[in-house]
């Protein structure tokens, strides 16, 4: 098998787990599901053992803080500096320009939690192998609910042992819409995790936007290295149009695939969703910090300070980060990011 080189997407606007998630500290630098960090949690997953090379991480100067002290002095890692955000297509590139043409790219976002890291490596391997063929593929996370959050991809023929073509690429659909694909048994969550080599990926990002990859391979070549970090020209990066690596490449593609992955995935986007995530009492509460919950159910308290009493209230979320006080019910919870605190950063 070839080495397989983590690329680690780091960034966040710190508005959807707000207030504990803020702009100069978004929720990949928060230990918000165990006592380590999810971007820390993101390096763990991809340990030499299992053949993964060190990672390159792709993040922006004002995260760059953080992620050089949460890899530590002996990661090995290398770090590429945004000048600027350009969405997935450009930072993906940004790593595929400063890589070998033959290099397996496994690109991970930084703020998941995965609860089965074997299974991960497992689905990694399989993705890699398919990338050795000139597939690009993508995680297929297995659908547990009709979730209306999240794309979703169709299986289409086998590939080997593990994988498939992906017949469809679906954006986030409708409740009764999602409810469909659970039933029909063909649907997986888009995680945006894929795996692809390095060559084929830029092939097909200049075949589908060479503006996009002319950009990027100019920024890179008028780019300076600075020990582990390397900075990619500013004025030339500003010229790369914004857009995710599923429109500009993943749905137009021909070599498209996925392999499908039970890893006890969650992309942690909000409060209920990390709720979800985090070990609960026998009524459904979870408690970090002080907190007295009486008649409590699907109570989710966060506090980094003051006791929180809560009595006989359900499907609730308190959350406490210095002066700042957040409840929502668990059905609001995709409205704290418009909240004037979380825009107003």
């Amino acid at each position: 098998m070839p080495k397989i080189v983590p690329v680690i997407l780091c960034g966040g606007s710190g508005t959807r787990l707000w207030p504990r998630s803020r702009a100069a500290k978004p929720k990949p630098f928060l230990p918000l599901v165990g006592d380590s960090t999810l971007f820390e949690a993101t390096v763990g997953r991809c340990p030499p053992s299992r053949g993964f090379d060190p990672p390159v991480v792709v993040t922006g100067s004002k995260h760059l803080d953080h992620v050089e002290d949460q890899l530590g002095e002996n990661s090995g890692a290398a770090i590429i500096v945004e000048p600027a955000a350009r969405n997935t297509a450009a930072a993906i590139a940004l790593a595929a320009c400063r890589l070998p043409d033959d290099a397996i790219m496994l690109v991970c976002p930084s703020d998941h939690h995965i609860g089965r890291p074997d299974a991960f490596a497992d689905a990694a391997i399989a993705a890699a192998a398919l990338a050795e063929e000139g597939w690009l593929v993508s995680f297929g996370i297995e659908a547990s609910a009709p979730e209306t959050g999240f794309g979703y991809l169709k299986r289409g023929e086998p590939i080997g042992d593990r994988g498939f073509r992906t017949a469809q690429f679906v954006e986030k659909p409708d409740l009764e819409r999602a409810r469909q694909f659970i039933a029909e048994g063909t649907y997986a969550w888009n995680g945006g995790i894929f795996a692809f080599r390095v060559k084929d990926f830029m092939d097909e990002l200049a075949a589908y936007r060479p503006a996009i990859a002319a950009a990027v391979r100019k920024a890179v070549a008028g780019g300076r290295e600075d020990g582990a970090r390397f900075h990619p020209d500013a004025g030339a990066f500003a010229e790369v149009e914004s857009e995710s690596v599923d429109y500009a490449v993943m749905e137009n593609t021909a070599r498209a695939a996925m392999v499908p992955a039970d890893m006890d995935w969650s992309d942690i986007g909000n409060w209920q969703a990390l709720h979800v995530a985090l070990e609960r009492d026998a009524h459904g509460n979870s408690v970090r910090g002080k907190a007295e919950l009486v008649d409590c159910c699907n109570v989710l308290v966060d506090s980094d300070g003051p006791t929180v009493s809560v009595i006989g209230l359900e499907d609730v979320i308190v959350v406490i980060d210095g002066n700042d006080v957040m409840i929502t019910s668990a059905a609001g919870v995709q409205k704290v990011g418009k909240l004037s605190g979380a825009v107003n950063q």
